[in-house]
């Protein structure tokens, strides 16, 4: 059986087919970094991280790009409230997540571009696009000319008189067509520009992905993937400004991800479920989780359900998690037996060949990670009763290796979590009384380093309105 992949646009499972055989160029659109990733961040580099270790698992070449969006209204305006530097902090927010997505382990991708490093690829892009009149400009803004895309709305499945009627922001009067988007947008007072054909601005973020697509995969590419709620406008403006300028097909494959959303149980014993948002106070940051949980918790959250649905997360689900955590723990427990031959070692042969089978044709059915899951289950069903059948050895270390294969192909660790020695916890609290007074005092470089000296030792630190706690990590260097 071959890979299949759902694909967004076709709306249908289709067999996946590259570009070039036994390569595979895939793009993810990444985090706007104006605060700190919450898990809904994380849930998106889980979901593309399974993709590429399968990928990888089946035999391809993987060409990885996920971006940072390091300019940005949010960003400008976080800065100014800080009182810092717009670029420093985006990449104090970069440097964090990496961290953090080090931490959940989540592959590194190939390439992280940003869309600051990226702006002579993002000029000639627009120029491109003037001068072949899918662009014009209006007073230093460059705005998209979506008349000029016939197919306009072909991934949202919108269609453009639709959008216009629909549209409740201010229309501005410059532009041509309701609906035409910015690629470029003239500086305001107190905010980072660059300069430009058009005069000083910076790039509209629609854009901005385009460019760094052209720039690090080409034309086109296999997969682009990203959360669902990127489909409408931003993946949509993509296609049409990339097609627009190469006049091919951009992605073969689009690929997105559901939305996290918050459990809560209410006094009477049910539960509700809610958008993660700031202003109902339910977000919770990678941080504030690897303070709490396992970074396998998260993962078997995510692995638990299709990527493509919405994904629910609260105290209860954690906890059914944890429980299946130490569930596929118990395989990896020694033999106590030495039986290498018999009808014990005959059923846990023909179990692991038949979990490697039930596991791979789950994965090839559009990254059915679910279905992969139980196979995985059984087969620590399987290991778990040969070792009470006294069998041990060699066929015993193949089943446990196989486990361990198809484990790390959904990138598991199952590391159990080891405690602190009592002599570092008073050096630790010390630490984190010093980097409270060193962010009082505005010093949030130093403080930065403190946290992340503290983090490469395997303590993870969450400020809450209580104060700053901390956790040790599976993997302490103390």
């Amino acid at each position: 059986m071959s890979i299949r992949i759902y694909n967004t646009l076709t709306r249908t499972l289709e067999p996946f087919e590259t570009l070039e055989p036994g390569v595979v160029k895939m793009y993810v659109c990444g985090v706007t970094v104006y605060d700190r990733a919450h898990i809904g961040h994380a849930m998106s580099a889980i979901v593309f991280d399974v993709v590429r270790r399968y990928l990888e698992y089946r035999g391809y070449a993987v060409q990885h790009v996920v971006n940072f969006t390091d300019v940005d209204d949010k960003i400008i305006n976080r800065a100014h409230a800080l009182g810092r530097d717009p670029k420093e902090l985006a990449e104090s927010y970069i440097a964090e997540f990496l961290e953090d997505l080090e931490a959940l382990n989540v592959k590194r991708a190939h390439i992280y571009p940003r869309a600051t490093e990226t702006m002579p690829e993002i000029q000639r892009f627009i120029s491109r696009l003037i001068e072949t009149g899918h662009a014009y400009v209006v007073d230093g803004d460059v705005y998209f000319r979506v008349s000029t895309a016939p197919d306009y709305g072909k991934l949202s499945r919108r269609s453009l008189d639709d959008m216009i009627a629909g549209n409740r922001i201010g229309i501005d009067e410059r532009k041509e067509n309701p609906a035409d988007f910015a690629l470029w947008k003239a500086a305001k007072p107190g905010e980072p520009f660059w300069d430009s054909p058009w005069g000083p601005g910076r790039p509209g973020w629609h854009i901005e992905c385009s460019a760094m697509n052209l720039a690090h995969l080409g034309e086109q590419i296999d997969i682009h993937g990203g959360g669902t709620d990127l489909i409408f406008p931003h993946h949509e403006n993509e296609i049409a400004q990339t097609e627009s300028l190469t006049g091919k097909t951009f992605a073969r494959y689009w690929m997105h991800n559901g939305m996290l959303q918050i459990q809560t149980r209410l006094a009477d014993g049910t539960y509700k479920l809610e958008k993660m948002s700031k202003s109902l106070g339910n977000v919770v940051t990678i941080r504030e989780f690897l303070a709490r949980y396992h970074p396998d918790v998260l993962r078997l959250t995510v692995l638990s359900s299709s990527y493509r649905s919405p994904l629910a997360f609260g105290e209860e689900i954690a906890a059914d998690q944890e429980r299946k955590l130490a569930r596929l723990r118990s395989a990896l427990e020694p033999p106590i037996g030495t039986i290498e031959a018999g009808p014990a070692v005959e059923v846990l042969l023909a179990a692991v060949r038949t979990a490697r089978e039930r596991f791979i044709a789950a994965m090839d059915d559009d990254f059915n990670t679910a279905g992969a899951l139980a196979a995985l289950f059984d087969l620590v069903r399987s290991i778990n009763t040969a070792r009470d059948a006294g069998v041990g050895g060699a066929p015993f270390a193949e089943a446990q290796a196989t486990f361990r294969e198809l484990v790390d192909v959904l990138g598991l660790t199952l590391i159990a979590p080891r405690p602190v020695t009592q002599q570092a916890a008073p050096f630790i609290d010390l630490l984190v009384e010093v980097r409270s007074e060193l962010r009082k005092a505005k010093q949030f470089a130093l403080a930065d380093m403190v946290r992340d000296r503290l983090a490469q030792l395997g303590v993870m630190l969450e400020d809450t309105p209580q104060g700053t706690r901390w956790k040790v990590t599976d993997k302490p260097n103390l």
